[in-house]
């Protein structure tokens, strides 16, 4: 049973966004909203309210398109991230979903967007648009659509993720470091599914490297890091002999 239709059931009203957006207001937490801002998440429209506490007032809500829309509109960081939480990938439009990463101005948001986004039918398409804007967040939506389809996308097959990686390598140079470290992630997360991307995504970071970008060199060498590490060669069930260099040496 939905939580929903079990809402409904019990004769609980669907939350309204005004009273939502009451209850964030009385979260307010200025020094969450400071410490945030040392990380880098805009503190304008902000009150610090954890992800924890929006997963649990998720839980409450339950899906809810209609009130995901609202929750956007209002301009508010936690309310966006809430709405990005609640939303039904299956009633996203591509219009919404254009308009939403349009307005993204944190890295937060722009990541737990993506998780969303790449539930909907325009992701594989959506993450390779976006890695071509020259917005900032924009692109890196692009690259962390990519990451979070390879961890949750168990059905595609290599040939789909492949695709992504010349896209990867060509965005190495971006010096913006939410853009970079976006393609970083999409990069390692394809070459932790199989051997084959492994392999690909190996290539791809070498081929990186030798491209003189400071950028570029820092993803490749920390994506190698990670791809040629005993944990995921291991988990990837490699024979020992057959282990990149950069483990065996």
């Amino acid at each position: 049973m939905s939580r929903a239709i079990a809402r409904s059931q019990a004769g609980a009203q669907p939350a309204s966004c005004s009273a939502i957006l009451s209850r964030l207001r009385s979260l307010h937490d200025p020094g969450a909203v400071e410490g945030m801002a040392r990380f880098g998440i805009n503190p304008k429209n902000n009150y610090g309210v954890s992800v924890r506490t929006l997963r649990e007032i998720a839980r409450e809500t339950g899906t809810d398109h209609k009130l995901a829309r609202r929750l956007w509109a209002s301009g508010v960081h936690d309310a966006r991230i809430l709405a990005s939480i609640i939303d039904d990938p299956r009633l996203v439009t591509a219009q919404q979903i254009e308009s939403w990463v349009a307005d993204i101005d944190s890295w937060d948001v722009c990541d737990q967007c993506c998780a969303l986004f790449a539930r909907t039918r325009f992701a594989w398409q959506k993450a390779v648009e976006w890695s071509a804007r020259p917005e900032e967040f924009v692109r890196r939506a692009g690259f962390v659509t990519m990451a979070r389809l390879a961890v949750t996308d168990k059905k595609a097959d290599d040939p789909r993720f492949e695709h992504f990686l010349p896209v990867i390598r060509d965005a190495a140079a971006d010096d913006r470091n939410y853009v970079k470290k976006a393609a970083n992630w999409a990069l390692r997360q394809i070459g932790k599914r199989s051997l084959r991307l492994n392999r690909e995504a190996i290539a791809t970071a070498e081929d990186i490297a030798r491209s003189g970008s400071r950028s570029a060199k820092w993803v490749a060498s920390d994506a190698l890091r990670e791809l040629t590490s005993e944990v995921v060669q291991t988990r990837l069930g490699r024979p020992a002999q057959q282990m990149p260099n950069a483990f065996r040496d």
